[in-house]
C-alpha cells in the first residue's frame, strides 16, 4: 500500500547532510515493509538484516566497533554486496544494542553509505540517552485518513480533498461519501494489516481479530520493562485507558488506574507506554506562547492511543456504532474524535500539540505552526455552540481559529470550520 512517508525517505536519500536513519514508530505501523519497498529504488538494491530473527548477526557488532571490519562480515554472511548504492537495513535493531551504538560510527567513518534502522521499541532506547546527533530520525505513524482512502481505492475522493483551496461549502454528494468513508476509518483505524484486510474483504470480524492480535503484541511488550516491579503498574495504566477517556474531564488521573495510585509510583510506567509509542501524551499549557513546550503544565495532561482502530477495539465499541448515521459518536464520542484529530495532526507537525484550559474553559488542541499558536476546537457532531473558543479569543486574540466538526466547510471571519474528514488539509485551508 502506498505510504506518504516514502517522500520523507526520498528526501533523506537525497540530502547532502544525510546520516544513518532511525525509522521509529509503534509496532506494526509498517516500518519493515516501507524500508524494504524503499530499498528497491536503490541501484544495488538492499541488504536486510533482522537481529531478532537472525541473532547470529549480533556477534559482528559485539567484537568490534570498526565499521570497515563489520561491513565485509555482513556482506559475506548475507551473500550480498554492500556498496555506496545499497540500502543497508537493520531491523529490530533494539535486539542488538551494539549495532544501535554502531550507527554513530557509520556516521563518522562511512558517511557515504545508506544505513537505515527500525525496531518496535526504539523510542525506549532513544529516551535512554542514545546520541541522536549522529542519526536522522523519521517518525512513522499509522495510516492517515487520506492514505486509507488510497488503500480502499478512493483515489478520486482523495484527489478532490487535496484540490480544495478555499473554504467553500462541499456539495452534499461528496460530503456524504467522505463522511461514510470516515466512519469506516473510525472502525478500521490506520494499522496497515487491518486496512489491507478491510480493502480486500471488508470483513469486520477479521479486522477485529487483527486489531486484537496487535493489542496482545503490545501487552507482550509490556513484560519487557527492565524493572520488573513496574510491569504490573504498566498493565494497570494500560487497562485504565477506557475509563480515563470515558470521563467528561479527560485529564489523566493515576488514581483511575488503581485506587490510591500516585504519580511518583506510576510515572515511570506511564513514560514507558509513551516512549514505546503505545500511548500519546498531550500536556496542558499555562499560556499559548512560543515555543509552546516551554509553557507545559507537567501536572496536567491527557493520554490518547496511537491509532483510533486500536482504541475502538480496546474500548470494545461495535462496528454498528460507526456505520449508523445517528450513532457514529454516541459512545466515547469526545474521546474518539479527539484521538482521530491528534492522530491526523501528528504526521505534519514537528512539535506535539498541547491543550489550553483555565478554571472553566478548555480548548482541545493548540498547534505550533509557522510561528503561530493555532487553537483547534473539536466537535463530535454538528452542534458548534461553545464558550471556550470565545474566552480564548478574548484573552489571546489569535489571528484565526479552527473548528473541526461535522458541519460543512466555512469561514465566518474568525473561525475556520473544517469537516473532520478534511483534517489532513487544514494547513492549506488555514492559509487560503
Amino acid at each position: 500500500m502506498k505510504r506518504d512517508v516514502i517522500k520523507q525517505l526520498a528526501a533523506w536519500k537525497g540530502s547532502n547532510r544525510r546520516k544513518p536513519l532511525i525509522l521509529r514508530g509503534a509496532r506494526q505501523v509498517g516500518k519493515t515493509w516501507i524500508l524494504r519497498e524503499f530499498g528497491r529504488e536503490f541501484a544495488d538494491g538492499f541488504v536486510y538484516i533482522n537481529f531478532e530473527k537472525e541473532p547470529a548477526y549480533r556477534q559482528f557488532f559485539e567484537t568490534t566497533k570498526d565499521v570497515n571490519r563489520i561491513l565485509p562480515q555482513l556482506a559475506l554472511a548475507s551473500g550480498k554486496r554492500i556498496t555506496e548504492r545499497t540500502l543497508l537495513i537493520f531491523d529490530e535493531i533494539g535486539e542488538c544494542p551494539d549495532a544501535l551504538n554502531a550507527l554513530k560510527y557509520f556516521c563518522e567513518d562511512r558517511p557515504e553509505l545508506y544505513v537505515a534502522a527500525a525496531g518496535s521499541l526504539l523510542g525506549l532506547d532513544l529516551a535512554n540517552g542514545f546520541p541522536v546527533g549522529k542519526v536522522n530520525l523519521i517518525e512513522m505513524y499509522p495510516m492517515t485518513f487520506p492514505e486509507f482512502l488510497t488503500a480502499i481505492g478512493e483515489d478520486a475522493l482523495r484527489d478532490y480533498m487535496e484540490a480544495l483551496a478555499v473554504p467553500e461549502a462541499i456539495p452534499e454528494i461528496f460530503f456524504s461519501r467522505l463522511l461514510q468513508r470516515m466512519r469506516e476509518y473510525f472502525f478500521v483505524g490506520g494499522m496497515p494489516e487491518a486496512v489491507a484486510s478491510w480493502s480486500e474483504r471488508q470483513d469486520a470480524g477479521e479486522v477485529d481479530d487483527i486489531l486484537q492480535e496487535i493489542l496482545f503484541a503490545y501487552e507482550r511488550d509490556m513484560g519487557k520493562h527492565p524493572d520488573k516491579n513496574d510491569v504490573p503498574k504498566i498493565h494497570y495504566l494500560w487497562n485504565s485507558v477506557p475509563s480515563q477517556l470515558a470521563r467528561e474531564n479527560k485529564k489523566f488521573l493515576y488514581s483511575a488506574a488503581k485506587q490510591g495510585a500516585r504519580a511518583r509510583e506510576y510515572e515511570n510506567g506511564l513514560n514507558w507506554l509513551v516512549n514505546a509509542d503505545i500511548l500519546k501524551k498531550v500536556y496542558a499549557v499555562t499560556r499559548p506562547r512560543l515555543p509552546i513546550d516551554a509553557y507545559d503544565d507537567l501536572s496536567a495532561f491527557k493520554i490518547y492511543m496511537g491509532d483510533i482502530g486500536l482504541l475502538r477495539k480496546k474500548v470494545g465499541v461495535r462496528r454498528e456504532i460507526f456505520m449508523d448515521e445517528t450513532g457514529i459518536f454516541t459512545e466515547f464520542k469526545g474521546a474518539f474524535t479527539e484521538n482521530y484529530v491528534l492522530q491526523g495532526l501528528l504526521p505534519g507537525l514537528s512539535v506535539t500539540p498541547r491543550y489550553w484550559k483555565d478554571a472553566r474553559h478548555e480548548v482541545d488542541f493548540l498547534v505550533q505552526w509557522e510561528g503561530e499558536i493555532i487553537p483547534f476546537e473539536v466537535k463530535a457532531g454538528s452542534s458548534i455552540k461553545t464558550t471556550s473558543m470565545k474566552r480564548y479569543a478574548e484573552q489571546y486574540r489569535p489571528r484565526r481559529m479552527v473548528r473541526l466538526s461535522l458541519k460543512n466547510l466555512s469561514f465566518d471571519g474568525e473561525v475556520l470550520n473544517i469537516p473532520l474528514f478534511l483534517l489532513s488539509e487544514w494547513q492549506r485551508l488555514y492559509y487560503f
